[in-house]
């Protein structure tokens, strides 16, 4: 590594930028899976990357965290280039693919102990960061029992916890709720929650936007090898035609409640639903935060017994920036 890019290199931490993607190109064969992809994710931060079945999120993972080589374009992580300074990058990441192998007939910890020595741990080193993982994914209690017979839910904390073995500073996930229940998909984004106040950088692949709203503080949307948004989730969301709905739950009727409700700061429109207890609320994101909004609600002293977002603008903002057809 020249002098310039170890300069470079000593700079990753006061840009804040974790994935620098510029100019991104990738053909395979005759199929184009990514046509001049570029983005940033700054360090610290949850970013969802969202798109179609074939967009090329796959394709992105790969090249990020060095199982391909970039055929036009760049792609830096930590300031490091993933062609030329390879070893510095996979010390500082933790992939986790779509379909993974695990060994089967191994218990949990001889799994993450595997990994822990193949990372070059001592015994004493790998025996405390199991018990660290294991308790961060609540797998503590399984610690002894084979793989072969964990739900896919566990399956997927395993395989995370194997991610988390050698406490990389920055974690790609590609697909990571795929096949779990709404209790495990629940369960793994309070994990994610976790793992980013613990100063984490998470990137995480999925088809379904409204699963990442909540989750992530900013989005990259790629369709057909492009991206066609990026930046944060809330100005995403302000950019739709419709402003974010809100389903408000109260315990007992109310015929003033709808006037209360319109009279809110940032709330632009209420609708009564067939069940009398029940409005749809419209929010305008621009003029405060949702939590303004809940606190707004509950100062009304109305009894609110259920408070949700209704995710349909959710998909109108993702149908709007992709394209219709099969991939």
């Amino acid at each position: 590594m020249s002098n310039n890019d170890a300069l470079e290199a000593d700079t990753s931490g006061s840009n804040g930028t974790a994935i620098d993607v510029r100019g991104l190109s990738h053909t395979f064969k005759n199929h184009r899976a990514l046509a001049g992809v570029s983005f940033q994710v700054n360090r610290q931060e949850l970013h969802g990357f969202v798109g179609p079945n074939g967009a090329g999120k796959t394709t992105t993972l790969k090249l990020i965290c060095t199982l391909l080589r970039p055929q036009s374009g760049r792609v830096r992580v930590f300031q490091h280039d993933v062609v030329r300074e390879v070893n510095q990058i996979r010390k500082r990441i933790g992939f986790m693919p779509d379909h993974f192998s695990m060994y089967r007939q191994m218990t949990v910890f001889e799994y993450l102990d595997f990994f822990g020595a193949a990372y070059g741990f001592r015994l004493s080193e790998r025996n405390r960061i199991i018990k660290d993982v294991l308790e961060l994914t609540d797998m503590d209690g399984r610690k002894d029992d084979l793989i072969s017979g964990l739900s896919r839910g566990m399956q997927q904390r395993v395989s995370l916890a194997r991610v988390l073995v050698n406490d990389p500073d920055l974690l790609l996930l590609d697909e990571p709720a795929s096949g779990l229940d709404p209790r495990a998909r629940i369960e793994l984004m309070e994990i994610l929650r976790e793992l980013r106040r613990m100063g984490k950088t998470i990137f995480i692949s999925s088809h379904i936007l409204s699963e990442l709203a909540e989750l992530c503080d900013s989005v990259t949307i790629i369709d057909r090898g492009r991206v066609k948004y990026s930046g944060a989730m809330k100005e995403l969301l302000s950019r739709t035609d419709e402003h974010p709905v809100y389903k408000l739950t109260l315990g007992v009727e109310s015929e003033t409640a709808a006037d209360k409700l319109r009279a809110v700061h940032g709330v632009t429109d209420v609708e009564a639903t067939e069940v009398p207890t029940e409005f749809l609320i419209s929010y305008d994101w621009t003029e405060t935060d949702t939590n303004a909004l809940l606190a707004a609600l509950l100062e009304l002293g109305m009894p609110i017994v259920g408070f949700s977002e209704d995710r349909k603008h959710l998909n109108q903002a993702f149908m709007d920036l992709t394209e219709r057809g099969v991939r």
